[in-house]
């Protein structure tokens, strides 16, 4: 458990800062218009929301201090 924890911190850890430094977006399709079976589509690339990237880091770190401290115990 205390590997797993470890493990899923960092990921999310470095899922975070990525997000936070801009690298990350996604695409969405809209469809803007439909005539009979004719459609308009727009497909944009849009960045990730940096407030995700800081919950990633906050939730991240906190996992990983807790695998860390879970070892401790013992």
């Amino acid at each position: 458990m205390r590997a797993g924890l470890v493990i899923v911190g960092l990921i999310l850890l470095v899922a975070g800062i990525w997000i936070t430094v801009g690298h990350a977006s996604y695409r969405q399709t809209d469809t803007k218009a439909q005539f009979g079976p004719v459609k308009i589509q727009t497909t944009e690339d849009k960045a990730v929301p940096q407030w995700l990237g800081i919950a990633g880091i906050v939730v991240g770190g906190l996992l990983v201090v807790g695998g860390f401290a879970s070892g401790r115990k013992r």
